[in-house]
């Protein structure tokens, strides 16, 4: 999974959660295959998802609905 897909990945899960289209940051987070996802906005959130060689985008979104809707 390269950052590019995993971008526009969580963009269309956040977008479906109604967090709308604000700032969104992706970088590599301690771990292997971890990413970190960093929501910008009124309510700033950060999630850290797995998401590797193999992944698919529906595990990737179903740990970003998981941690927003946790948190």
């Amino acid at each position: 999974m390269d950052q590019q897909d995993l971008e526009r990945i969580a963009r269309n899960a956040l977008r479906e959660l109604g967090a709308g289209d604000g700032l969104l940051s992706i970088t590599p987070a301690e771990g292997a295959d971890r990413w970190r996802i960093s929501v910008g906005g009124a309510m700033p959130l950060t999630l850290v998802i797995r998401a590797g060689r193999g992944t698919t985008p529906q595990f990737i979104r179903e740990q970003i609905f998981e941690q927003f809707n946790a948190g």
